[in-house]
């Protein structure tokens, strides 16, 4: 991990997960779990409306928090019900966490390579449609991250499991004086999340 950011892993504390939230995020990691043991390939998908903030957090944390672990074939991709662009609030809240960030286009939906060591692939981080490739077709759990996708999406094609672990929308607070703070606030809540979710792998 980059030293900035394995500090930061470091500091979130499982402990601030609630009893609530544990019984949200247990059946994820049970299906983790028993795609573990069989040796098979573990896709998660994270679903929000526009992939712009929630569904992208859950995206990179997750995968970020498997690597942590090192819980192996783990694939993590993220998806909307319509394309817009990942936020730049979004992405900002990665690189104050302590990842590496490149745009590596520039377009109304830029492409950006998120890296979090110097070995492993950059997570690829765009919008796009919840089954648009590179998201997988089939043989993955739709966790959905905001009650409008969840309301509005009632059957994801080709999704073995369906989660909802819904989160407050971050965008409540863009252009105040707590933008930043809320930003960072989400972040840090959905990467805890994750690292509660696969410290119960790894057990």
């Amino acid at each position: 991990m980059n030293p900035q950011l394995n500090t930061y892993i470091k500091t979130l504390n499982l402990a601030e997960v609630s009893v609530e939230r544990q019984a949200i995020l247990q059946p994820l990691a049970d299906y983790i779990t028993t795609k573990k043991i069989s040796q098979q390939p573990i896709n998660l998908t994270f679903i929000c409306t526009h992939n712009s903030r929630r569904s992208h957090l859950g995206q990179v944390w997750a995968q970020v928090a498997a690597a942590y672990f090192e819980v192996k074939n783990v694939h993590c991709f993220s998806g909307g019900t319509e394309t817009t662009a990942c936020n730049p609030r979004t992405i900002a809240a990665f690189e104050r966490a302590g990842l590496k960030v490149t745009k590596t286009t520039e377009s109304d939906n830029p492409v950006y390579e998120i890296s979090f060591d110097d070995l492993s692939q950059p997570i690829i981080a765009f919008s796009k449609v919840y089954n648009q490739a590179p998201n997988p077709s089939h043989g993955f759990a739709a966790i959905m991250t905001c009650d409008h996708a969840e309301a509005n999406c009632p059957f994801i094609p080709g999704a073995e499991k369906r989660l909802p672990i819904m989160y407050i929308d971050p965008k409540v607070s863009d252009d105040t004086p707590e933008e930043s703070a809320t930003y960072d606030a989400r972040c840090r809540q959905i990467a805890t999340e994750m690292k509660w979710v696969f410290d119960q792998v790894r057990r």
